[in-house]
């Protein structure tokens, strides 16, 4: 198949998105796909630009200049500035073009307008292929406003919470201290801060509206935190995250050591069972298809809440799907291809 691999873009995730763009790229081109790795951003301005059906042919490494990831989310003011153009549009030069060339896109992307719903529907517009879930719930998902009141609407357990702004920054007692302040509409824990004590509240709620124009505010589960990959509406194993220090914030997610990955989770089979058919009950209340992974957090006394649903889930060397599938014995390559066959199925 004519594979385009879609990363970058402009959200917090961006150097993640790269990452994950460069070892799903290698992994198709391993399987024998005929791939091209663009940034959705900086798109394409060389000269065999203007045959698209030809690039595929290319026989070039389209993932050779991506870094690893590092341990601060990136300056994406700078990135807007180096772009050749100067141009703010989303997507970069010959970028639809390309990508209307490819059998699918495989969608790399991660926060902001790459899993916010706006990417999948201009290629919607376009009638190009690409892989996961829709417009609609990805915009769901990622707003966690709403994907919470979705939750609360199907009975789904998850901590209670409360949309803050500039003109209203008052925790309601319901929720009280601990808490959790997390941006809206981010992702990889951008703009998340755990709040012990009511004095570290205001420069919290600083920080994570920086991110957008309102907060939520989350009571926070102490306990252990978990995540369940979701693939065509099956659940994968269980993994167990315990970060050797703090939370499961960028640095933990990224940094290879950073954190004790265990999967399949040790868990008794009842919370197994249970906790795995919470995360398709996530998966459908949401309207997902194809594939996604929700994160989970148990407290102390056995209760397990859902904190969110990602639609876009990484794929990088230290992302939670790739070790789930792993546990059944999936490949990395195998799985890229899944994602893709099971990604085509809502083109039938």
């Amino acid at each position: 198949m004519k594979v385009v691999v879609l990363a970058g873009g402009t959200s917090t995730e961006r150097d993640v998105s790269l990452v994950t763009g460069r070892m799903v790229y290698r992994a198709l081109v391993s399987r024998g796909h005929e791939c091209i790795l663009l940034d959705a951003f900086y798109g394409y301005n060389a000269m065999d630009a203007n045959d698209p059906e030809g690039l595929f042919k290319v026989k070039r490494d389209w993932a050779a200049d991506i870094a690893e990831i590092t341990e601060k989310d990136p300056d994406i003011e700078m990135i807007r500035q180096q772009r050749p153009d100067r141009s703010n549009a989303y997507f970069g030069s010959n970028v639809i073009s390309i990508c209307s060339h490819a059998d699918i896109v495989f969608l790399a992307l991660h926060g902001g307008e790459g899993e916010n719903g706006k990417v999948q529907a201009a290629l919607d517009l376009y009638d190009i292929k690409y892989t996961g879930t829709g417009y609609m719930s990805s915009a769901l998902a990622m707003d966690k406003f709403y994907s919470k009141l979705v939750l609360k609407a199907n009975n789904i357990p998850t901590p209670d919470y409360c949309l803050v702004g500039k003109n209203n920054i008052n925790v309601p007692e319901n929720i009280g201290f601990p808490c959790v302040v997390k941006t809206r509409c981010g992702g990889s824990s951008v703009g998340v801060f755990i709040v012990e004590k009511e004095e570290q509240y205001s420069g919290a709620l600083k920080e994570a509206l920086k991110y957008g124009t309102d907060v939520l505010v989350e009571k926070c589960i102490k306990g252990h935190e978990y995540s369940i990959g979701v693939i065509d509406g099956e659940a994968l194993p269980i993994v167990d995250i315990a970060p050797k220090t703090g939370f499961y914030d960028y640095k933990n997610k990224y940094q290879d050591g950073s954190t004790v990955e265990t999967c399949p989770a040790d868990l008794p089979e009842k919370i197994t069972k249970a906790m795995q058919q919470c995360a398709t009950d996530v998966y459908n209340a949401l309207e997902i298809d194809s594939y996604a992974r929700m994160d989970f957090m148990m407290d102390e006394d056995g209760n397990f809440y859902c904190l969110e649903a990602n639609t876009l889930p990484g794929m990088t060397a230290t992302s939670l799907v790739p070790r789930e599938a792993a546990a059944m014995g999936i490949s990395f390559e195998e799985l890229c291809d899944k994602l893709i066959q099971v990604s085509l199925k809502k083109y039938q």
